[in-house]
């Protein structure tokens, strides 16, 4: 492959080059360089290229799903807490229902006591008038007599 060639050749070059007195660096030609370095990025095959587009796709459908992910957890968290809170409307609700019931059967309580007490009263007022009119007719016949 051609590729291999062209590094190679970078390999001699540094191989070749010049070395600096009291160090471990060269010289080398940067335009050369650079110039066989162009030359490998166009000679690249085709899935080098296709592995770095699947490299930053995968990344970016990682980062799709991830967002996909959390927003699924946010609405299940919202439809937790509406479910709480219709939980707790419906408990307040039959809460009021039995407070409902209870006023209604005191209420009740309260009227037959209420009725009974009166139909006492009239029965009590009827009675004492009927005594009276009894004793009335009473005298009213000894008197007869």
């Amino acid at each position: 492959m051609e590729i291999f060639t062209l590094l190679e050749t970078i390999e001699e070059m540094l191989e070749n080059s010049k070395s600096l007195p009291f160090s471990s660096k060269s010289v080398v030609d940067k335009e050369e360089v650079l110039e066989i370095i162009k030359e490998i990025r166009i000679k690249l095959p085709d899935e080098l290229k296709q592995a770095k587009w699947v490299k930053e796709e995968r990344q970016r459908i990682l980062v799709e799903a991830q967002k996909e992910a959390d927003d699924i957890v946010k609405e299940a968290e919202n439809r937790i807490i509406s479910m709480i809170d219709e939980h707790e409307i419906t408990r307040k609700a039959y809460e009021q229902k039995a407070e409902i019931i209870e006023t209604a059967n005191e209420m009740s309580r309260e009227i037959s006591k209420g009725t009974k007490d009166y139909a006492d009263s009239i029965l009590e007022n009827i009675e004492t008038s009927l005594e009276n009119a009894l004793q009335i007719i009473q005298n009213n016949r000894k008197e007869l007599k």
